[in-house]
């Protein structure tokens, strides 16, 4: 069942965008740290939308690459140098926040350094996490089974949807 479509989902950055501009009035850089291919996608409509509202703010795009079936297998990196990061707002986004999982093993490769804030910011947020993790920023939150799944497919820039399954 298609849960968002694509006008629905450019709505949802553009709110979410706004939302993420009012606490951060103030902030002359602001990093924005996509977790792997969706969630680069997602931080990267997001920056844009940023980028109108706030002009004069400088925006560090960068990605959070991890395996989310077994992340401790792999180094957890971030694209981004982590010193250029140090004492700034820092919003790390994904498409879905499932257990908080992924999550929670995105902020290791922070945990090296002291930046001014960390905020979560995600595209759908389901209500039953299992980690420590709360979301700052969503644009839709749902209840649902543990047996269902959520798929945001964003790759199409002129088709974007999200599927319940």
């Amino acid at each position: 069942m298609q849960i968002l479509d694509h006008n629905q989902i450019l709505q949802k950055v553009k709110r979410l965008s706004y939302q993420i501009a009012e606490r951060n009035l103030n902030e002359k850089t602001i990093a924005i740290l996509g977790i792997n291919k969706n969630g680069l996608r997602f931080a990267k409509m997001v920056v844009a939308e940023l980028s109108i509202i706030l002009p004069d703010t400088t925006f560090i795009l960068s990605n959070i690459s991890l395996n989310p079936a077994d992340p401790v297998s792999n180094p957890i990196t971030v694209s981004a140098d982590i010193d250029q990061l140090r004492d700034k707002s820092i919003i790390i986004i994904d498409d879905v926040a499932n257990t908080g999982r992924t999550l929670y093993f995105a902020l290791q490769p922070l945990m090296v350094m002291v930046p001014k804030c960390i905020e979560v910011a995600v595209l759908i947020n389901r209500e039953h996490k299992s980690f420590p993790i709360n979301v700052d920023y969503q644009g839709l939150s749902l209840a649902t089974t543990l047996k269902e799944n959520i798929e945001v497919d964003l790759s199409d820039e002129s088709n974007f949807k999200a599927f319940l399954n």
